[in-house]
């Protein structure tokens, strides 16, 4: 039975980190507030990520502050002492977010059950929410909103963003094709070859695109681009020099992004721009794009069976590789194929300077 026959009048949204992840729970928390409009909800993020939700309807973003240790907890309490919700939605199973909820009021507070839940998270929740069959983490996210009684659970999303913020992108698009590239992840085991990335963007560039890098002030992001355009100097370089929101506008006005596995792979995902996501570490069936899981270029099945010598079906679904190298195995030639895979979904012809995105 759910836990709600009519709308609660309060939630609670615990989900700090990361990107990625709070762009799927964008989608969980949506379904929620297409059912229940009047219901009002509080959101517990992180200083970065509340960027992201900055605008979003009829939601309070509350910041925690990991950095400040005890006293972070402390000043988040504080903010929420004269505050009981009907429902909390302990949507992440890190220790420092299941401490958080010891100062969280709540007739409810629903966690992962066991199938899904880490780091003690059990302990400090009252409803295990059933983990889906589909193995997916937005899978497991709104399994919530189905344990609240939300019937529709069909993810869409919606983040706004400024003017200021499409005119920041639009300085870099053309009028042709574009395509977004964000060639690092923040942690260099997910990244690609810079060489393998030269090669998509010659091929791009030989039929016409309009090649944008992008991405985040974080050195190993700074370093991979500079190494990329060295070698192809026509690329326009963005990298570090937008904020969340203007690199949602670029995003959301591209026409193919391709990525690793980071958070703007699921931004791209939710703006609805196919994607190109890099994988090897981890199972793309879990943390791909979630619309755009075809377009994947994955090395994780062979990385992980040759890890393991077992099928990936007999190993745990949250099994990673562990091979610094892995994204090595993703070839040039499989990307530039699902680059011009995508051009024929979009109905783009080598010669046509037109989207119908």
């Amino acid at each position: 039975m759910p836990l709600f026959s009519s709308a609660p009048a309060s939630l609670c949204i615990l989900r700090l980190s990361a990107i990625g992840d709070v762009c799927n729970t964008i989608a969980a928390v949506q379904c929620i507030q297409k059912q229940w409009p009047q219901t009002k909800i509080t959101w517990i993020t992180s200083a970065l990520e509340a960027q992201l939700l900055e605008g979003l309807p009829n939601i309070d973003v509350l910041i925690f502050n990991k950095k400040k240790g005890f006293k972070g907890y402390i000043e988040l309490w504080e903010q929420l002492k004269h505050q009981r919700f009907d429902a909390l939605l302990h949507m992440q199973y890190a220790l420092r977010a299941s401490i958080a909820t010891l100062g969280i009021k709540a007739k409810y507070k629903l966690g992962f059950d066991k199938q899904r839940s880490q780091d003690f998270q059990t302990w400090f929740t009252n409803v295990k929410v059933p983990s889906p069959q589909e193995p997916h983490v937005l899978d497991g996210l709104l399994a919530f909103a189905k344990e609240l009684g939300v019937e529709d659970i069909t993810p869409s999303w919606n983040i706004p963003y400024t003017q200021n913020d499409e005119a920041w992108a639009n300085e870099y698009l053309s009028h042709d094709k574009n395509v977004v590239i964000v060639p690092a992840a923040s942690k260099a085991y997910k990244n690609w070859t810079a060489e393998g990335y030269v090669d998509v963007i010659q091929h791009a560039h030989n039929l016409g695109w309009n090649i944008i890098l992008a991405g985040s002030p974080a050195q190993i992001e700074i370093e991979l681009a500079a190494k990329i355009q060295q070698q192809v100097p026509f690329v326009i370089n963005t990298v570090g020099k937008s904020s969340i929101k203007q690199l949602v506008a670029l995003i959301d006005k591209a026409t193919i992004v391709i990525a690793p596995d980071t958070g703007p792979t699921h931004i791209a995902n939710a703006m609805s721009t196919p994607v190109i996501g890099l994988y090897a570490h981890h199972n793309p069936a879990r943390t791909g794009p979630y619309l755009y899981r075809k377009y994947v270029v994955s090395a994780y099945q062979d990385a992980i069976e040759k890890e393991h010598n077992k099928p990936v079906e007999q190993l745990a679904w949250r099994t990673r590789v562990k091979n610094p190298q892995a994204m090595n195995l993703i070839s040039s030639e499989k990307v530039i194929s699902m680059f011009d895979c995508i051009c024929c979904d979009l109905d783009i012809s080598q010669n046509d300077s037109t989207t119908n995105k």
